[in-house]
């Protein structure tokens, strides 16, 4: 039997992915059958973002990636990992091929199952549990959160944030310095929040004489019950939180929302804490609902990987998460 030949797909394999996904996956993914989330995902250009495994003529595994950048050798996500039964090692295989086939200096994942965190473990990769981190509002009651400690830390610092109107106002900005991982460009930035299907996000922009130093990206999210302000993302260097502390308290009080939340790996929870955002940690006794349109009134764990930890830095609307749960068409 020939070794399986790993390659990157061609832009007219597109129904040939999806009947193997829809043939091979334990259920009916809208990632993959809705077409806007396909496209929005999966398509720049002409080119196809999925790798596949194939014996002669004959479909192993794929994996559809996302792209943080428009440039040869972007940073990428994996999105859908897929190998047939009985060829779980060829999917591994794939996956480790990943770098080698997309030319990214990081390969990541926002949200894998528990369970598979040994398989990345496998390749020399890191995997783990993605933080939680969260400032409340200081209400005399809460209807979304259930609050057994109300601490609200300090939070300070001399920046603003100044909105940014729309994606060409962004593109004329530029992007900030940052020493972090996955890098990401205007190309990007522009199209995740400003072009993306079915949400609405606030991007703000954090600037010092002149100069950008950061975006912050977030939403207000509505349950019903009450409010939630999500940060969806942070790009620029993450020690300079503390000192948009205050900001970020303006925008919450603004929003009216109950509390604003932040799921993110690579960052210290000490800086989280100078910015004035408390660690919900496994177990805590304080429960942020993660799941609100309708609220689910529990806390939620997500895990990731990363193929180099040094620097890397994830945040919650990073790969193919922050988006409706939608039924797959």
């Amino acid at each position: 039997m020939s070794a399986p030949v790993l390659r990157l797909a061609h832009p007219d394999e597109a129904q040939r992915v999806v009947d193997f996904i829809n043939a091979n996956f334990d259920w009916k993914l809208p990632l993959v059958n809705r077409e806007e989330y396909f496209s929005f995902y999966y398509r720049s250009g002409e080119q196809l973002q999925f790798a596949l495994a194939e014996e002669e003529g004959r479909l192993l595994a794929v994996a559809g990636y996302i792209r943080a950048a428009n440039a040869p050798g972007a940073d990428v996500w994996v999105s859908v990992w897929v190998a047939q039964k009985g060829h779980n090692g060829v999917g591994l295989e794939l996956m480790a091929a990943l770098p080698r086939l997309t030319g990214a200096g990081v390969v990541a994942c926002n949200n894998i199952r528990p369970k598979t965190m040994a398989f990345y473990r496998f390749l020399g990769w890191h995997a783990g549990r993605v933080g939680h981190f969260y400032r409340l509002a200081g209400l005399p009651e809460y209807r979304l959160a259930k609050i057994a400690d109300p601490t609200v830390l300090p939070a300070g610092g001399d920046l603003s944030l100044e909105p940014v109107a729309d994606a060409a106002a962004l593109a004329a900005l530029g992007m900030p310095a940052s020493p972090h991982t996955p890098r990401k460009d205007v190309w990007y930035m522009g199209r995740r929040y400003f072009a993306f299907p079915h949400l609405t996000y606030s991007v703000y922009a954090a600037k010092a004489g002149g100069r950008l130093l950061a975006y912050l990206v977030c939403r207000v999210v509505d349950s019903g019950q009450g409010k939630a302000l999500r940060i969806a993302d942070f790009v620029g260097d993450t020690a300079l939180l503390p000192r948009l502390g205050a900001a970020v308290d303006r925008l919450l009080k603004a929003s009216g929302a109950e509390y604003a939340e932040c799921y993110c790996a690579g960052v210290d929870p000490a800086v989280m804490a100078a910015a004035g955002f408390s660690e919900r940690k496994e177990g805590d006794a304080n429960i942020l609902p993660n799941y609100l349109q309708p609220p689910l009134f529990e806390n939620t764990e997500y895990y990731y990987f990363t193929s180099d930890p040094a620097r890397f830095v994830l945040f919650k609307a990073d790969g193919d998460q922050d988006r409706p749960n939608l039924p797959a068409t």
